[in-house]
């Protein structure tokens, strides 16, 4: 696993500061990047979309500010600021910002065993 710069730990953030919009594209900042999973930042400018792809682990995404359109399959969900969605696993998926807008993203790649 290559050095992948985290954010300090025991050490309060602002959501809003810790990314910014970049003209025409997307932005990531990496939280915690763990063989178990991680959690990552992104911002997208308005129109900026990420490549559809399938996932074999479920998927968290928080929108922090402005909204986004998401596709799971062949639905299509928009989510606004506050709004979160569960993009599950083993299904074609996509994220494009309707404005510009921040989210939070949670990847869990463990515990897909049978819960006791």
């Amino acid at each position: 696993m290559k050095n992948i710069e985290e954010l300090e730990k025991s050490k309060v953030f602002n959501v809003n500061e810790i990314i910014d919009y970049k003209p025409s594209s997307i932005g990531i900042k990496i939280v915690m990047k763990k063989n178990t999973g991680s959690v990552t930042f992104a911002s997208l400018d308005s129109g900026e979309a990420m490549s559809e792809k399938t996932s074999p682990f479920d998927h968290f995404i928080q929108v922090i500010s402005g909204s986004a359109e998401i596709l799971i399959g062949d639905q299509k969900y928009t989510i606004e600021s506050g709004q979160c969605i569960v993009l599950p696993a083993y299904t074609r998926n996509s994220i494009k910002g309707i404005s510009k807008f921040k989210m939070i993203s949670v990847i869990i790649k463990s515990g897909y065993e049978e819960v006791i």
